[in-house]
């Protein structure tokens, strides 16, 4: 079937319901959610939102430079004024649609101050402020008349000439986006939607690694597809990893130890009982956060070790149960009681820096095609993204989108003369071994060869083994009927390829991507 919309949201996290939010009183809007719409990257973060809000102590200045020293001096000036600029007024339209942030006794916002921040001014919502955005944002979206949520619904590709028999290449200077093919997991059957505008908020790729905190949604869908939409993609290869998530294998996504354990004063320590930090940095366990996974990942590729240990046996154990409640209960739950057990930890993938690269308005590469949030690369995050600036950038970007976009819609048309999907193919009962298989084998390859530390070696033989799964994966999708989880696997593969290809051109060491074989010139 042909389905119309005014505007094609796809991805319901922070960015892309606030955008359709944003536009829509303008026409009808559809919101794509491949799960359900708590299943967003929003929902987990933990953190909270960088802004200016306390104007005595704090100045936008501040912020800017806060944000240029966390990025290696790779982010886009212009981006970060944006954001740090734009930012409070974007609190007040969360705060506009039932976000509640904590206040202190006086009813002032009780500000955070978090690593790489020279001042406190994060809010939050307790210790869950993404899932308090998303759930404020469900209930809005929900609530307007103009927008259609369709849960279970997973975009396949986006419709450009590519689909009218054009030869589209990267140098094609015109590309446009008339909308997607999108499959309805319920039915398996695979709809036109066509669109005059279309926003990407797939949001970020941890799922491509073997060990994330990122919910398994992550898989780097709206990336891959605008990848082979001939779509401009940038700094692939920064992608933050968490130094200290819970070991526990078949925990997909992993369960993260908070950094302020180390603030308390818990201890690394390798398989075999030693402390190691003291070989890497003078702070010990309470080194900054990439120098920490570093040496972990250092530790574990040396001895051939799975994780190392994070040691809280020598604190008092009332203290540790009322500082760490949640962490307590859940290791208690796989049978590791902390105040007297070591906990099994190892690096996760955690953010991407990089994405589909957009202009100030969020226009990326190809006419009308939006992306926002962390699917894009705006150029605030630069080579390592400040603490929670994710969630502001956002929300920040899905404003510019619905500004440009209100402001050109009229102009647009429906393309009707998009043909519909093909729908041959057929389905083995071996098929879902093989993919699940080729999965694993993905996260495997990333986690070993293209993860915290790098080398000219571990990438070219990523590349090797990558580039026999895509030949399998790409056969295997040509001749089957299309299903979310043959087109998940396409996209982690087309997202592998892509960070490890930018890390093969990136000759030196910068903010997140370091490689052995181009130590950090410290200047």
């Amino acid at each position: 079937m042909i389905k119309k919309f005014d505007f094609l949201v796809i991805g319901s996290g922070i960015a892309g319901m606030s955008f359709a939010l944003k536009v829509a009183h303008k026409g009808k809007v559809a919101l794509v959610c491949k799960t359900e719409l708590e299943e967003a990257n929003t929902y987990f973060a933990q953190g909270g939102v960088a802004s200016v809000t306390n104007t005595l102590v704090d100045n936008f200045e501040k912020h800017i430079e806060d944000t240029m020293i966390a990025g290696d001096w790779i982010s886009d000036r212009g981006a970060v004024e944006k954001v740090v600029r734009e930012a409070p007024a974007q609190i007040q339209e969360l705060i506009n649609w039932g976000v509640e942030f904590d206040k202190n006794e006086k009813g002032d916002f009780d500000l955070h101050r978090e690593g790489g921040h020279s001042e406190f001014r994060i809010l939050h919502h307790k210790d869950n402020t993404g899932a308090e955005i998303q759930d404020s944002l469900i209930r809005a979206v929900k609530q307007h008349p103009n927008i259609t949520v369709l849960e279970n619904h997973f975009a396949i590709e986006i419709l450009t000439q590519h689909h009218l028999g054009v030869t589209v290449t990267r140098q094609t200077p015109d590309i446009e986006c008339y909308g997607a093919y999108i499959l309805d997991q319920k039915t398996g059957l695979v709809d036109t939607y066509l669109a005059k505008v279309t926003l990407m908020a797939t949001g970020g790729v941890g799922a491509v690694y073997q060990t994330t905190t990122n919910p398994l949604v992550a898989t780097g869908d709206g990336i891959a597809m605008v990848y082979r939409a001939k779509g401009t993609v940038k700094d692939m290869e920064f992608i933050q990893f968490h130094p200290t998530a819970l070991y526990h294998p078949g925990d997909r996504p992993s369960f993260l130890i908070t950094e302020a354990m180390r603030g308390y004063g818990a201890v690394l320590r390798t398989m075999d009982g030693k402390e190691f930090m003291q070989k890497y940095d003078s702070r010990l366990s309470l080194a900054p956060r990439d120098i920490v996974a570093r040496a972990i990942d250092n530790e574990m590729k040396n001895r051939g070790d799975e994780h190392v240990y994070l040691d809280v046996t020598h604190k008092n154990a009332e203290e540790t149960k009322k500082h760490f409640p949640n962490i307590y209960e859940k290791c208690l739950s796989l049978g590791i009681d902390i105040t007297k057990d070591y906990i099994p930890v190892a690096p996760a993938a955690h953010y991407l820096c990089g994405g589909i690269k957009v202009d100030l308005n969020a226009c990326s590469s190809i006419s009308r095609l939006y992306a926002v949030g962390e699917c894009s690369c705006t150029g605030l995050h630069g080579g390592n993204r400040l603490a929670s600036n994710s969630l502001i950038e956002a929300v920040v970007y899905a404003d510019a989108a619905a500004r440009h976009s209100l402001s050109v819609i009229d102009k647009y048309e429906y393309n009707g003369k998009i043909p519909e999907w093909n729908d041959e193919g057929t389905r083995s009962p071996e098929e879902m071994v093989l993919i699940t298989q080729s999965v694993k084998e993905v996260g495997q390859i990333m986690s070993t060869y293209v993860g915290i530390v790098r080398s000219d070696l571990r990438l070219k033989r990523a590349w090797d083994r990558l580039d026999i799964i895509y030949e399998e994966t790409e056969s295997l999708f040509k001749r089957s009927k299309v299903s979310k989880e043959i087109c998940e696997l396409r996209n982690m593969v087309n997202t592998g390829y892509l960070i490890m290809r930018q890390a093969m051109e990136r000759k030196e060491s910068r903010g997140l991507h370091y490689t052995i074989d181009y130590p950090h010139v410290k200047e």
